[in-house]
Formats: C-alpha cells, sequence, structure tokens
C-alpha cells in the first residue's frame, strides 16, 4: 500500500481534501431534456467521491455559452436542482465538488443558439474544427465578434452561474479558461484581433478573464473560486499566442491578486504531448499564491515526482477517472486500472458511464 504524498490531506481554502488528486473535468454530453444533469450523474460522481476534489463536466452558464448536444447548464432552476441531487450524494459520501464554469466562444453550432444566431468570440474568426451536435460531428459555425455593450451581461451570466452553483450545493467552481473556449479566445492573439479595451496589448487581451475572475471572487468567494488554463494547447484550433509566456505570466499574476483558490493548468497540449512547445510552468507555480493543479498525462509515477518536485499541490487525473471509479484506491494498492470504451465517452446511458466495476467487484 503506498504511503505517496498524493494520498495525503490538503487544506483548499476553507475545506479539507481527503487526498490531493483532483478528477479533472470531462464532458459526456448525457444530460437530459432543459440540459439538467441526468438522473445517473447522481451515481457517475459520488461513484468518484474518493477524489479529494472531483471537478464535474464543463456546464454552460447561458444557452448563448453551450457548444456541444446534451451538456448540462447551471442557469436555470430546473439545472440547478438536478445538480442539488449530485452534490448531495457526493457529500454524503464525504467527498467535495466544484463545477466547471463554461462558454464555448466560438467553438459552436447556430443550431444550439438563441433564435439560430451566430456564436459570438473575440472575432469574427471561424475556427477550423467540428462539435457534436445532431448526433454528429459537424463543422463549428462563424461567429461574430462579442460587441463592447455585451460585455457586462456576458460577466452577469458568469456571476448568476456562481451563484447558482452555490445553490446547488457545490463547493466552489472552476472558471474554464482553457482549450480554445471564449475566454481563451479573449486572451490569444491569434483569435483576438479586436481593436477597443478588450483587444491589442496583453493587458487588455486578459482583461475579460481578469474582470470575470474578479466578479465571481466578489459574488461567491476566492475561496471557492479556482480556474483552469490551457498556455499552449492547440486545442479547438487555437493557434499558439507568439508571447504564450509573457500572457499567462501576467494573467496568473492577476489571477493570484484576486486571491483564487486554485490554479489549474494543463500543461502542455489537452490529451496530446505535455511538451509541444516550449513553456516554464514553474514561472506560474511560483507566482500563483494560491493552490497549484497540474493536469495532462499523468499516471501514479508522474503524479509523485511532480508532488516530491513540489512542481504542484494536487495532480488531476482526467480519462483514467472515465473507467475507474475507485482510481484513488487502485492508485494506493498498485492494482491494474481498468481499460476506457472510448465509444461510450460521449452520449449514451449508464454503458461506459455508471457500469465500471471497482476493485473489490472485479476481483
Amino acid at each position: 500500500m503506498s504511503t505517496s504524498k498524493l494520498f495525503e490531506s490538503y487544506k483548499l481554502g476553507n475545506i479539507t481534501l481527503s487526498n490531493r488528486t483532483a478528477m479533472a473535468p470531462l464532458t459526456r454530453n448525457r444530460a437530459v431534456d432543459g440540459f439538467v444533469p441526468n438522473p445517473l450523474a447522481v451515481d457517475y460522481y459520488s461513484q468518484r467521491a474518493s477524489a479529494g476534489l472531483l471537478i464535474t463536466e464543463a456546464s454552460q452558464i447561458s444557452q448563448q455559452g453551450q457548444g456541444y448536444q446534451d451538456t448540462p447548464g447551471i442557469y436555470t432552476k430546473e439545472q440547478v436542482a438536478g445538480w442539488k441531487k449530485v452534490t448531495d450524494a457526493v457529500h454524503a459520501k464525504g467527498g467535495h465538488i466544484f463545477i466547471q464554469l463554461w462558454h464555448v466562444g466560438r467553438i459552436s453550432h447556430t443550431s444550439l443558439q438563441p433564435n439560430g444566431g451566430a456564436p459570438v468570440s473575440a472575432s469574427a474568426i471561424t475556427a477550423k474544427t467540428k462539435t457534436f451536435v445532431g448526433g454528429t460531428f459537424t463543422d463549428v459555425s462563424e461567429p461574430r465578434a462579442l460587441e463592447l455593450a455585451e460585455i457586462p451581461a456576458l460577466i452577469d451570466d458568469y456571476k448568476r452561474a456562481a451563484k447558482n452553483a452555490v445553490e446547488a450545493g457545490f463547493d466552489g467552481v472552476e472558471i474554464h479558461a482553457a482549450n480554445g473556449y471564449l475566454l481563451e479566445q479573449f486572451a490569444r492573439a491569434t483569435t483576438n484581433k479586436r481593436t477597443d479595451a478588450y483587444g491589442g496589448s496583453i493587458e487588455n487581451r486578459a482583461k475579460l478573464m481578469l474582470e470575470v475572475a474578479g466578479a465571481i471572487t466578489k459574488e461567491i468567494g476566492a475561496d471557492k473560486t479556482g480556474i483552469r488554463i490551457s498556455p499552449v494547447t492547440p486545442a479547438n484550433d487555437a493557434a499558439i499566442d507568439p508571447e504564450s509566456q509573457k500572457l499567462f505570466d501576467y494573467i496568473t499574476d492577476g489571477l493570484s491578486a484576486e486571491k483564487l483558490v486554485y490554479l489549474h493548468v494543463v500543461e502542455g497540449a489537452t490529451g496530446g504531448p505535455r511538451d509541444n512547445a516550449p513553456f516554464d510552468y514553474a514561472s506560474l507555480r511560483k507566482r500563483f499564491k494560491g493552490a497549484y493543479i497540474a493536469n495532462n498525462g499523468f499516471d501514479f509515477a508522474l503524479a509523485e515526482k511532480q508532488l516530491a518536485a513540489d512542481a504542484a499541490d494536487l495532480i488531476a487525473f482526467g480519462k483514467p477517472f472515465i473507467s475507474n471509479p475507485d482510481l484513488v484506491e487502485r492508485l494506493k494498492a498498485g492494482a491494474p486500472l481498468n481499460e476506457a470504451d472510448k465509444a461510450t465517452f460521449y452520449g449514451g446511458g449508464a454503458k461506459g458511464y455508471t457500469d465500471y466495476p471497482a476493485l473489490a467487484a472485479a476481483k
């Protein structure tokens, strides 16, 4: 049985996590009518409550923020009620859970948007990528540039979603500012060609992300507010910013000033190589005063190495949690992991969602 630092408790803001593992956000496309969490999500998340911190699948802050079919929201009373069942079940097992707040920006399709309108982004640049609508992958729609006058309402949507999350019983929220979605579309010069107060300089391009972070911390408290960034991922046609180090050092300084409880960093290409582009993650670790959660391609050996080197406070595992509800126990015992059925990742019912066996059952 391992005595690794990975299994030590950790004080995150006002809560104490049972260990230093986090379940990374994992889109599963199983929401029911009204984009309410599937009743099966109660079992899905509670099965995984032995993770130190559960971070839910990305959940849109508004209809405009949706980019894929059957993803849950956190902007209606029905969605709040659906999530409350999940948080109650996780807390009953002694777990802690944050919800990831999502606005996809240009990674959407007109069929998902209010009145069939164009998705919004920093600039009217169509992403060369696909989304999942109507049961199939299809090209994303051409976006329009978000108007300056619309930005206060957008920030209000984030605040409302955060307030709803607390009402739903979440221990906190994670702002999704990674993987080529809206906040990152504003931050990167490759997707932001604006000439107003939100474009041009690094300070201007970082402005929306920092304003959202500041608004949410004021609404629900900094101790309940985390954020996820991905400085050099190419996900969703997000070409890497030519000054990525300078940009994300500046962003991290701003987030630290807001006293966010954690910084969750996708190190490298999301779901791909960790060394796809040069970047000094230690710089972010040093600049950020809260907890640093490292993510992307971790196994037990790499997690132990990073924690021992004080390169992170927590380690987020993604896909391994899909097929191993008891991942923490398996890692602790050095037990083999269940293989994941990729065909059931997105959409469907219990198969490949809540039917993976725990170690005791597998034995």
